[in-house]
């Protein structure tokens, strides 16, 4: 089930999750690539749109592969892969340093992103996370269980493809009230294809306007 670009991934999200659309809900994105996502269900709710600023901590030697995950917050929550640790033989040192320097990039960005603006209030509400795509599920692990630590009456998951292991696990976890996934596909290119067939985010995509909460997201195509 292959996407045209991330707006018709997002706009197929909305017609699978309206069931939480009379639901009082806030969306929350996942930079870059879960902003056009999150802004067409958005949209279709009328819904605020906010963000989760969380970062991979990938192995020194091989970024894309990752040992955990950081998510912004009064006392940030870090959430470690021990397979992917043990195995890469990763030092207690090593996972500090890479922390460090994504826990200074997450400040970066949220200054970039919000500025002084408050967060969207999450408490009492139905909070629908949103990512374009899941490999380890280590990024949307972490930004759930922050969310989940604000207190919303339902969490869901929305992202239009990730592996079905992945999401046996996070099933298996309880962590969110529901996950909405459009299609399952094990290889990471595939993955890709599913959601980047001519559309491509801007290094500084996603742009949350400070006034309103709405999206100003942009786009450059490749």
């Amino acid at each position: 089930m292959p996407f045209l670009n991330r707006i018709e991934a997002g706009r197929r999200l909305a017609e699978a999750l309206t069931e939480w659309r009379g639901e009082d809900p806030v969306v929350l994105a996942l930079p870059r690539g879960g902003v056009p996502v999150a802004a067409e269900i958005a949209v279709a709710f009328h819904a605020p749109l906010d963000l989760v600023l969380v970062r991979k901590l990938g192995v020194p030697r091989q970024p894309e592969l990752a040992m955990g995950a950081v998510v912004d917050g009064t006392e940030p929550i870090t959430v470690r892969n021990e397979d992917v640790i043990a195995g890469a033989r990763i030092a207690p040192a090593d996972f500090e340093a890479v922390r460090a320097r994504e826990l200074a990039e997450i400040e970066r960005r949220r200054r970039f992103y919000l500025g002084s603006r408050q967060p969207v209030r999450v408490e009492g509400r139905c909070a629908i996370v949103v990512d374009d795509g899941i490999a380890t599920g280590a990024t949307v692990r972490a930004a759930l269980r922050a969310i989940r630590g604000r207190a919303p009456t339902q969490l869901v998951l929305a992202t239009p493809v990730a592996p079905p292991d992945v999401l046996a696990d996070l099933a298996t976890v309880g962590i969110a009230t529901r996950l909405g996934v459009l299609a399952q596909a094990t290889d990471h290119r595939r993955r890709q294809r599913l959601v980047e067939n001519g559309d491509r985010c801007s290094g500084e995509g996603g742009l949350i306007d400070h006034r309103t909460g709405t999206s100003g997201w942009t786009s450059s195509m490749a």
